[in-house]
């Protein structure tokens, strides 16, 4: 069983609406709010679909959610990193016949000379990272209008996950 740690005081937010029609399938995945040392953030631009995320994906079954974030940061950007403390958030998503409960970790870089380790899908979706302020991420994130619902669901979820992180500083 994969070790989780919610407290009761953190922030969550639902996207989408339930239907008791629909049978879902779940899933629970990790975003990372990664802070280099000058407080500049990671942020993933998808250029199929037009936006930005945060590092993460999903949770394998079994795997620990901290040790799952960590392989996602490395995987799509080739940063090691160390993540600091408990979930600081959490989103739940209705999208088509998906139920998926994302947890928000923050970390911090440890090391970025690595290379990513991109799916095909990943690949084909135009995956590449770049670092800004987190004011900066923020705006681009809000900028851009996403051409696929995938794209809408991550804006909405990765802005008020960006936003929270920020706020607990």
């Amino acid at each position: 069983m994969a070790s989780l740690k919610v407290t009761s005081d953190i922030s969550t937010k639902t996207i989408g609406v339930k239907s008791p029609e629909i049978h879902y399938t779940e899933r629970s995945a990790v975003r990372v709010v990664v802070k280099g040392s000058d407080n500049q953030v990671i942020i993933i631009k998808a250029t199929k679909g037009s936006y930005y995320k945060l590092p993460g994906g999903g949770v394998e079954p079994g795997e620990d959610h901290r040790l799952a974030a960590k392989r996602e940061v490395e995987e799509e950007t080739g940063c090691k990193v160390q993540v600091l403390g408990d979930c600081i958030a959490t989103t739940e998503e209705f999208r088509n016949d998906l139920h998926q409960v994302s947890y928000c970790y923050r970390a911090e870089l440890l090391d970025k000379d690595g290379k990513p380790e991109l799916t095909e899908d990943e690949v084909a979706d135009g995956l590449s990272h770049e670092w800004a302020s987190v004011k900066d991420a923020l705006r681009q994130m809000s900028a851009v209008e996403p051409t696929s619902e995938l794209g809408r669901f991550i804006k909405e979820i990765d802005i008020f996950l960006l936003t929270e992180a920020s706020r607990l500083g």
